[in-house]
This record gives structure tokens, C-alpha cells and sequence, in this order.
């Protein structure tokens, strides 16, 4: 019994395998309620960002496999992809103090591609709160979220890993910069402004105060930035191609599931030939594959930011083993709670017996007859655990 982890993510599996398992919130939702419905699990919680997907259960069950096996039909379900040969050799499955220590680390941003990254710790509360709001959670995850959040929060607070982060949405500026030298002048094309990375990048972006900015909108709905209306120019997602051919930078950030930029398309509208840059920073893809063989073009994907951001890890090693010490406490926290939940009907037996034979023979003659107990029903081995923790 226990909590139980099967995951998907940049670690090892690829983005055409990632792309797979691209879930929209419904799917989410539908997983989540797919493993609760199964005697042999009691809670579940879906984690799924552009560069991971996960599931986390606790279950009653003394066995492991038939849960792990559990996870995995329901996530090859929902991907349609069971009859995908090479799937399980992506597929990484945690449990007990590796599981409690796997969220912790990716809550506080040490297991994301780019080390410190501060989006993933809004991602796993959400993550929480939508297993809370449709009733897939219970004590024993709860706790354990609330725990792994609280624990993130402590490391961004107390060591320099997150005030030097960088995150995909600042590598899609960087690799943009290097690629024309400066963004002085340019005209960059924002698609997905609305969503939680296209906004990120418009405000990294604007806060440079270098490049004529456009965004994509859909009608009737409104951008707004702490830079204010007027610092962007806003036009229709449906005439995005007839703006691209000007444009300098187009970055993608969507959750749609199809491409925003296809590379027929693409070809039609671009008359100027110029060095342009692609920055597809979406998973499953946005920007049509074939639009890297177009005259001038440099394309990014998010698999593309891994060389980037592991020049980036190197430099965060440091502050890193800081953070695993600082998450090392709340880990043993969490797991001294769980034995102690766990606990309670044993607890309550042993107290109700205690305060039985203590009205009978008083409190001197029941601390004897707990000791006892305990000598003639445990092995020397733990007898020497249970009088060392006494001693403490």
C-alpha cells in the first residue's frame, strides 16, 4: 500500500512520444476518475505540462505491479496508443520514499528541463486542485501536495535557485536574440499571448522595450499585460499568415491540436526572404515541421531548449544541493505523518487497552503491561528500534 507514480517526460521519452500524451483537461479528468473507479486504488491526481505527464495514486494494495498495470492501461487508453510497441520503454514508475521524493523535486523545479524553473510549481497546485474539485483526492495525496508545495515554496525563499531562473518561456527570448544578433527593431509575432507561456514570453519580451510586438487574438477577447494595452499590437488569429511575411520571430505557445503555422501555408504568405526564427514552444507541436526547410528559416522546438538548459543546470548545481537538503526535511516529514496515518486504528487499540487496564490496576501496572505487550510480540531487532526511539 502506498503512493505510486507512473511518468512521462523529457527525462527519456522524446516530444514525438510526449506529443502522445498531450491530454486536454477533460482527458485529465477522465483518467483521474477511470483509476478511482478501481477498488484497488483510493485517490489519484494527473500532473500533465509540455514537458511531463503523471499520474499519482494511493492505494490500498499490497501489490504493486497490479497497480502499476492499472496506471498503465489507462494512460495507453487515453493516448490511443496500446498498440504502440516502443511506449513502455518511456513509461518510468515510482513508489514509496523514491515517489514521495520524485513530486517533491519536481514541485520545487529540480526534475524540470530547465533546473529552478518556476512554472512548474503553479502547474502542480493546479494540477491538485482539479483532482480536489472533481473528488479524485483524499487525505493521504492531499496532504502529500500540500506538503511538496510547502517544501518548493521553502526553496524558492531560501536559496538563489529560482532568482536565477530561467524558465522554456525566457530560453524562447534568448534563442530568438542570438539567432538575429538583438531584437532591436524587430517585429516578433506572438501566437498564444493569452495562455500561461505565450504570456510569459510577451511580457519577457515587452519588459525589453526592443521589438515591435504582435499578438493573436480570437474575437472578442481582450490581452491585457502588467505593461499595459498599448505596448502590443493585437490582430485576428484567422489573418496571422498575412502579417507573417513581415515578422521577424513567430512564437508559438498554444494547447491547440493542430499546427498553428503549417508550412504550405507558410510558404504562400513569405515573399521577403530574410532570416526568420520559429520557436515552437508547444506540446503536442504548433509550427509544421516542413517550415525548417523554408529559405532563411531557424526553428526551435522544446526539445531543441535541452542543450540550452543543461548549460543553464550546470550553473545552478550548487544552489540545487541546497534545495534537495531544504526538501530532504519535508520529505521526512511527509513520510513520518504517513507511517503515523497509517497508524491510527493500531494507535487507537493500544490506547483504548491502555486506558482499560489502568482503570482496573491503575497507571503504574498499565505502563507494565504495555511493555509487555509489546516484548512478546515484536522480534529483538525491533525491540532494539522501539526502546532506541525512547531514548531520543
Amino acid at each position: 500500500m502506498g503512493i505510486q507514480i507512473i511518468s512521462i517526460s523529457h527525462r527519456i521519452a522524446p516530444l514525438r512520444i510526449r506529443e502522445m500524451f498531450a491530454f486536454s483537461k477533460e482527458q485529465q479528468e477522465e483518467m483521474m476518475r477511470k483509476m478511482t473507479d478501481h477498488l484497488e486504488v483510493s485517490e489519484c491526481v494527473v500532473l500533465a505540462t509540455c514537458n511531463r505527464t503523471e499520474m499519482y495514486v494511493y492505494s490500498e494494495s499490497e501489490s504493486k505491479s497490479l497497480v502499476f498495470n492499472l496506471m498503465e492501461d489507462v494512460l495507453l487508453e487515453c493516448a490511443g496508443a496500446a498498440e504502440e510497441e516502443d511506449i513502455e520503454k518511456y513509461v518510468l514508475f515510482f513508489h514509496g520514499k523514491k515517489a514521495v521524493r520524485h513530486l517533491f523535486e519536481v514541485a520545487a523545479g529540480l526534475d524540470s528541463m530547465v533546473i529552478g524553473e518556476d512554472q512548474i510549481l503553479g502547474q502542480v497546485k493546479t494540477a491538485h486542485k482539479q483532482a480536489r474539485d472533481i473528488g479524485t483526492t483524499g487525505v493521504y495525496l492531499n496532504t502529500f501536495f500540500r506538503m511538496a508545495v510547502t517544501g518548493a515554496k521553502k526553496v524558492k525563499t531560501d536559496t538563489d535557485l529560482s532568482r536565477t531562473s530561467v524558465s522554456t518561456a525566457t530560453l524562447a527570448v534568448k534563442v530568438a536574440e542570438e539567432a538575429l544578433g538583438s531584437l532591436k527593431d524587430k517585429k516578433v509575432l506572438i501566437i498564444g499571448a493569452s495562455g500561461k507561456i505565450g504570456g510569459i514570453v510577451l511580457m519577457n519580451i515587452l519588459s525589453l522595450g526592443e521589438a515591435e510586438v504582435y499578438v493573436t487574438t480570437r474575437r472578442n477577447k481582450m490581452i491585457s499585460t502588467k505593461h499595459g494595452q498599448n505596448n502590443f499590437l493585437s490582430i485576428e488569429y484567422e489573418d496571422r499568415y498575412d502579417y507573417m511575411d513581415a515578422m521577424d520571430v513567430i512564437i508559438s505557445a498554444t494547447a491547440s491540436p493542430h499546427y498553428t503555422v503549417t508550412g504550405s501555408k507558410l510558404r504562400k504568405a513569405l515573399v521577403t526572404e530574410k532570416t526568420r526564427v520559429f520557436v515552437d514552444l508547444a506540446v503536442p507541436m504548433d509550427i509544421d515541421s516542413r517550415t525548417a526547410a523554408l529559405p532563411g528559416a531557424v526553428c526551435y522546438n522544446i526539445d531543441d531548449f535541452t542543450k540550452i538548459a543543461r548549460e543553464n543546470n550546470q550553473k545552478k548545481m550548487e544552489e540545487a544541493e541546497a534545495a534537495t537538503d531544504i526538501l530532504h526535511e519535508y520529505e521526512l516529514q511527509f513520510e513520518q505523518w504517513m507511517v503515523f496515518q497509517k497508524s491510527l486504528p493500531v494507535m487507537a487499540k493500544v490506547r483504548d487497552n491502555f486506558m482499560k487496564v489502568t482503570g482496573h490496576k491503575g497507571v503504574e501496572k498499565a505502563f507494565d503491561h504495555l511493555f509487555y505487550w509489546v516484548r512478546e510480540n515484536n522480534s529483538p531487532e525491533d525491540l532494539e528500534v522501539f526502546f532506541r526511539c525512547l531514548r531520543h
